[in-house]
């Protein structure tokens, strides 16, 4: 503690232009430094945000792109493990080769799958332990060889589930495809086999490749099956990232390592609810991508900030000789002044603080007299302030008290007809003062379903009791839509339409009914319908094509 009144009482001591030097420093510089290191942090974790944004959105659009494309294999399957046709085939006992070429030409279903969808789809393959089949390419019976299958094994053990699995095909030279797997069971011959189909590469890899960031398609297995960089087609998701993602883990978005690159990776499934296992959707921001912009802008902000900070310290240096120079001299002057010589004027040149110094000085009577001419105009100006704010708040007391005064009115006349045993109109006044007071309230939030019925079931009162017997109402409402919120209003137009348009002409009978019911794709339908004297043919046609008109000009816009 000493020592800073030490260093408090030292720095008291120093030239002025030694002080504005030293308070640049601590003032403009230091602030400076914090900021540009605040800023260059943000700048980064902004960058990096914003790639991950847009990763996820290149995600979402690749997920829906190629979610299109594998829907088909999984249509495929669905219809074929219910086929009795297949079933009887692959299951019949064959005795002579005729037969079981006449068999396959009989059955066309695969050819046919392969020609509709040959752009989603390129083989389709039925592994059968069934010696007396022949192979097609299309009816394989099942070898030594294919049992002993990673794949194979795994699908036969696990039956009922759907499996996307990287793997050969035999009957295009082994060259490996994704492929959706699934072992089939025939309960009534106690057999089953294992049917593969075959998504077509070329329209997953024309998807991928659209994409400006390294995105990949990997099997349950992390073997990548799509990419676009086509040199990593094939391998498995841990060689090029060094943490092995879990499925469970999934929508994911982690900084690991990616090719010796720090980066971003976003996975997501796809198909997630057709197998136990997913297939994934991977992509990966390195983050010096991300980060590229931004260092060019802190780079250049750094040195643009230090430029400006050695412009202002030389200009510091000079403004404050300027300052302390002029300074010395009003200290000069009015040091004879002080000695008794109220002849001296003190005189600088300049019209700044240290130059209204020397004129205060010589005219303090004058600044004096204007101060206090000042200072009762302000008092005046401040007084019809206050005047103005005493009638604004007049005023908006006023506009709160209109209100009150409506509904204590409709309340008295309310209480006056009760009174007198007119139940009726004292019934209808109380439910005007709430249909009005609601629409006052009434805000663009959106409310529950049934307090707008309710604004709609008083004014429906107030019609009911205009027109008596002319007019009956029903509120048919489903008991789970109550609470849904609807906009505010939107319901007693169309009833104010069905009672004005639809029964004012109509002698007796008239009914208005509303419904609202929730269907099964959980959406709410609200409908107003009367028994009124209806539209014209000519005024329906005429409305309707207003209509046509007015959705045509919006499509072409």
């Amino acid at each position: 503690m000493q020592l800073y009144f030490k260093g408090i009482a030292r720095f008291r001591n120093f030239k002025l232009r030694n002080k504005l030097i030293i308070a640049f420093i601590i003032v403009v510089f230091i602030p400076v430094m914090i900021v540009g290191m605040f800023l260059t942090y943000e700048l980064r974790k902004s960058a990096i945000d914003q790639a991950v944004v847009q990763s996820k959105g290149n995600i979402e659009r690749v997920k829906k792109r190629i979610v299109e494309v594998l829907r088909t294999p999984v249509y495929i399957l669905n219809t074929l493990q219910f086929d009795d046709r297949l079933k009887d085939l692959v299951n019949r006992s064959y005795e002579t080769t005729y037969q079981v070429v006449k068999a396959y030409q009989e059955y066309r279903d695969f050819k046919y799958y392969l020609q509709y969808y040959n752009s989603e789809i390129s083989n389709i393959r039925f592994y059968i332990d069934n010696p007396s089949m022949l192979n097609n390419w299309s009816f394989i019976p099942t070898s030594d060889g294919i049992k002993q299958s990673t794949w194979y094994q795994q699908a036969e053990k696990q039956r009922g589930l759907t499996h996307w699995f990287y793997i050969p095909d035999e009957t295009k030279g082994n060259r490996w495809y994704l492929s959706l797997v699934k072992r089939i069971d025939f309960p009534d011959y106690k057999t089953y086999g294992i049917l593969v189909i075959t998504v077509n590469p070329a329209q997953l890899q024309w998807i991928i490749e659209q994409e400006p960031y390294l995105t990949m398609i990997v099997d349950e297995n992390n073997r990548i099956v799509a990419a676009n960089q086509n040199e990593i087609i094939g391998q498995n998701l841990s060689t090029l990232i060094q943490w092995s993602p879990s499925f469970n883990d999934v929508p994911l978005v982690k900084e690991g390592i990616v090719a010796g690159k720090r980066s971003q990776v976003i996975i997501d499934t796809l198909l997630p609810n057709t197998s136990l296992k997913h297939l994934k959707v991977v992509s990966v921001v390195s983050n010096s991508d991300i980060l590229q912009g931004a260092k060019r802008l802190s780079i250049m902000g750094g040195i643009i900030v230090l430029i400006g900070m050695g412009i202002a310290l030389v200009l510091t240096i000079w403004f404050s000789w300027l300052l302390t120079k002029r300074l010395s001299i009003v200290t000069r002057q009015m040091k004879h002044v002080t000695a008794g010589n109220l002849n001296t004027m003190v005189e600088v040149d300049g019209e700044d603080e240290i130059g209204q110094l020397s004129e205060q000085f010589n005219h303090m009577v004058c600044n004096l007299r204007r101060l206090i001419e000042e200072t009762q105009r302000a008092n005046e100006e401040k007084n019809r302030l206050a005047t103005r704010q005493s009638e604004i708040k007049f005023k908006m007391l006023a506009s709160q008290i209109n209100p009150h005064f409506l509904f204590n009115t409709l309340e008295a006349i309310r209480m006056k007809a009760y009174l007198k045993g007119e139940k009726e109109i004292a019934y209808i006044v109380k439910v005007l003062g709430k249909l009005i007071r609601r629409s006052i309230e009434v805000e663009g939030k959106s409310i529950p379903l049934k307090d707008e019925l309710e604004n709609v079931k008083w004014y429906l009162e107030i019609q009911k009791f205009r027109y008596s017997d002319r007019l009956s109402y029903r509120l048919d409402v489903d008991s789970q839509a109550e609470n849904i919120l609807v906009p505010p209003m939107i319901i007693q137009p169309l009833v104010e339409n069905a009672v004005i348009h639809g029964l004012e002409n109509k002698g007796s009978g008239g009914e208005v009914i509303v419904k609202a019911e929730i269907y099964e794709q959980k959406e709410l339908h609200i409908s107003v319908v009367d028994n009124g004297v209806g539209i014209e043919e000519t005024k329906l046609r005429e409305i309707y094509g207003s209509l046509e008109d007015q959705t045509e000009s919006q499509l072409n816009r």
